[in-house]
């Protein structure tokens, strides 16, 4: 069973990375979805889309199987597990739906309302490469009769998803942040790639770079010309420079620094999270400090980008928006937990 789930993943993603196929099989969906909500751009789905035909590459596939086969269940029983997903970016609900699948399981999935018709279409595609997916797929409105939850959202509705199911084996997941950390020695190339950590989906995803550490006396010009030049096509969108306009009005009000990219607003604050169209940043003295702030705030930290081989579990830059199979959201094996769901769960009246 696991073995047939990887191949009928491996076809999907040697199609998704077909520009041609993508183009003439989800223009519309792709069209629909961005009236829908507008903060979905059709280059924001495309983008998507091609970064999931590169997660289920072959080498990446066989990959994830040698890390799993000898730890696969060979007669695990077949769990329905509720997945209620976040709508911040495009197929957010991507990843939990393949090691769902993949490890054998049914997905039963509450989409958002801001993010409801991708999924659905590309679960059309897999289900027309392995039929008996049909059986396993449902996207409902309301979760029932599940064996296990995977909710993610706000800080918020995080304490609403304790309440109403602490009791079934979960994985419930809080809003978290990025950050890149800078020495002054990045290459042209690097805050290129940077630039594109911070801006795609508009800095809306857990993985977007919200906020920068960077040395004393760092001069930012060169930063700034190259955030200037890279996100000229954001500055085309009416909300989120509505957005830009919004804060650059509230800073000026308040008398509050800031340094302007044009599309974004550069502002000194110790905060990870960051408003649309603003970007923080934090002085540090010595790489020790930035690891160890980093390592006490790990629960509130998505992805970590530097050049700087003394940042633990760093990333490329540029890599930020483009996770592996193993980028879990939260740290949390997705594919292990199903694995661990207990024979008899909790019946919902317990």
């Amino acid at each position: 069973m696991f073995l047939t789930n990887i191949q009928a993943f491996k076809q999907l993603g040697d199609l998704l990375r077909n520009p041609q196929w993508v183009e003439e099989t989800f223009a519309e969906t792709i069209s629909r979805q961005y009236r829908e909500n507008s903060w979905f751009t059709p280059e924001h789905c495309r983008h998507a889309l091609f970064a999931i035909g590169q997660m289920l590459s072959a080498g990446a596939l066989e990959a994830y199987y040698a890390r799993y086969q000898d730890i696969a269940p060979n007669k695990a029983p077949r769990r329905r597990i509720a997945v209620i997903s976040a709508g911040n970016i495009p197929l957010a609900a991507f990843h939990d739906f393949f090691c769902i699948l993949v490890g054998g399981n049914d997905y039963q999935g509450k989409l958002s309302s801001q993010d409801k018709l991708l999924l659905p279409a590309l679960a059309q595609e897999l289900e027309r490469i392995e039929p008996q997916f049909a059986q396993r797929i449902s996207f409902v409105e309301r979760i029932a009769d599940f064996d296990a939850v995977i909710a993610t959202g706000s800080n918020n509705s995080a304490r609403y998803f304790e309440y109403y199911f602490g009791k079934y084996p979960h994985i419930l997941r809080k809003n978290r942040n990025s950050v890149a950390i800078l020495d002054g020695s990045e290459t042209e190339s690097e805050l290129r790639a940077l630039a594109n950590d911070i801006y795609l989906y508009f800095g809306l995803g857990c993985r977007s770079v919200s906020k920068l550490f960077v040395p004393e006396n760092y001069d930012f010009d060169p930063f700034l010309q190259i955030l200037t030049q890279t996100s000229q096509p954001i500055a085309l969108h009416h909300q989120f420079n509505n957005n830009l306009e919004y804060q650059k009005a509230i800073h000026l009000m308040n008398k509050i620094t800031y340094l302007d990219a044009g599309t974004f607003l550069l502002v000194e604050n110790p905060s990870y999270a960051s408003p649309i169209g603003m970007l923080h940043y934090e002085y540090y003295n010595d790489i020790a400090s930035v690891n160890q702030q980093l390592a006490e705030d790990r629960e509130l930290l998505q992805c970590t980008v530097s050049k700087n081989p003394h940042i633990d579990n760093a990333e490329p830059f540029g890599h930020a928006q483009t996770p592996t199979l193993t980028d879990y959201p939260d740290g949390i094996d997705i594919l292990d937990f199903t694995w661990r769901i207990p024979s008899s769960p909790p019946s919902p009246d317990a």
